[in-house]
């Protein structure tokens, strides 16, 4: 378990360090009071199967809670324990996970279940260490589900909870996100320093919620805040808005963005509440990959249709192959009609690199074409057995 420590570090004076934990334990009474009175009702939430926390934690990787829901159910109806989805062709997971995307989630959950049913007896380990060494699950998974499902206090951090965090503590988040295993490492550090011990859980169920549905990105909805009052960020816009408000808070963000307006971190928790050198989080890229700096990274760039990237025709790829029967193949060359409606034989190619970055990944594979085909590859493509 990461080991928390629950004050401030010594070079700060004995009154800042006071303001720091008076601030923190105003946000645990009010937001826990919060939660109990409004935490959205998640169907992961009312269990303590880790396997089933597990699959709802990698389903929501990247995917909003409003695609995830149908298919948690419908998924654990079909897998509903690690030994059952450990036993299942990995083809027939592939189309379980349709039409989620990302779909080598769907190969990563397979090898977890796969590897925990062989040097595990078919149960996830109850330790972050345990959960740790299991491949394909990183820092962020192995956090939630030590502490979701086996009640430990261990801190974990997605997008909203470092949003959440940073503004609650540290005032308005800077117009980039830092980037690298420091800022990693910070956020959660951060994380560990805010988690109240005895309320780990709905602690960080509460700040997920509050960065879903009030502590938003672009315009976070302070007017009705429940932590407002003990904000750091809030505080920061209400020493030059005589109103205070979400629409204030994005405008001094856009203002350093370009320059306009410095960024008076005096005004919020300094950077040393984070330890530089904590324990590192990673191992996974997912929970802080799709937020706001990667946009941010983004700006002034073309914007590329989704219609026209690899993502888009990987995923027709294997919506290509689900309708086969088990067990079929499709040439290159019969493929690639059902890719790209204008397919032609120049785009082969093309083609054939998207199949082998799907290789790659397990979620495909290339089997020799039986026979003489009179095919230009050598090779027929299928789901993974």
């Amino acid at each position: 378990m990461a080991h928390r420590d629950q004050s401030a570090p010594k070079a700060v004076t004995h009154s800042s360090e006071c303001a720091d934990l008076g601030r923190r334990s105003a946000a645990h009474q009010l937001l826990l009071a919060w939660y109990t009175q409004q935490g959205r009702d998640l169907p992961w939430r009312s269990t303590r199967d880790p396997y089933a926390i597990l699959v709802s934690e990698v389903m929501l990787q990247q995917t909003q809670v409003d695609r995830v829901l149908p298919k948690y159910r419908e998924f654990l109806s079909r897998f509903p324990t690690l030994a059952a989805l450990a036993a299942a062709p990995l083809a027939e997971v592939i189309r379980a996970w349709a039409p989620l995307g990302y779909n080598v989630r769907a190969v990563r959950l397979h090898q977890i279940a796969r590897q925990a049913v062989a040097e595990f007896g078919g149960t996830l380990p109850g330790t972050l260490e345990g959960l740790l060494a299991l491949k394909g699950i990183g820092r962020y998974t192995a956090g939630a589900i030590a502490c979701f499902a086996f009640g430990l206090p261990v801190a974990t951090v997605d997008t909203n909870i470092r949003r959440a965090l940073w503004r609650l503590f540290r005032g308005i988040e800077p117009a980039e996100w830092p980037t690298g295993q420091p800022a990693v490492c910070a956020a959660l550090a951060l994380a560990e320093w805010a988690l109240p011990a005895d309320a780990a859980y709905d602690w960080q169920q509460a700040l997920m919620d509050l960065g879903a549905t009030i502590c938003l990105s672009r315009r976070p909805a302070c007017e009705r805040c429940p932590v407002a009052s003990a904000c750091a960020a809030y505080a920061e816009v209400g020493a030059v808005a005589l109103f205070p408000s979400g629409e204030t808070l994005a405008q001094l963000r856009a203002a350093r963005r370009s320059g306009a307006a410095p960024a008076p971190w005096s005004v919020a928790s300094p950077p040393r509440l984070v330890a530089e050198e904590r324990a590192v989080y990673g191992g996974e890229s997912a929970p802080l990959a799709a937020d706001e700096t990667a946009r941010g990274s983004r700006r002034g760039r073309p914007v590329v249709p989704f219609t026209s990237t690899s993502r888009y025709f990987r995923g027709r790829v294997l919506a290509a192959l689900r309708e086969l029967d088990p067990g079929a193949t499709l040439l290159l060359t019969d493929l690639g009609p059902r890719v790209k409606p204008d397919w032609t034989a120049n785009d082969a190619p093309w083609l054939r690199d998207i199949v082998s970055g799907l290789a790659r990944d397990g979620l495909v594979q290339l089997v020799l074409a039986a026979g003489d085909t009179g095919a230009v590859e050598p090779f027929a493509v299928a789901l993974p057995e």
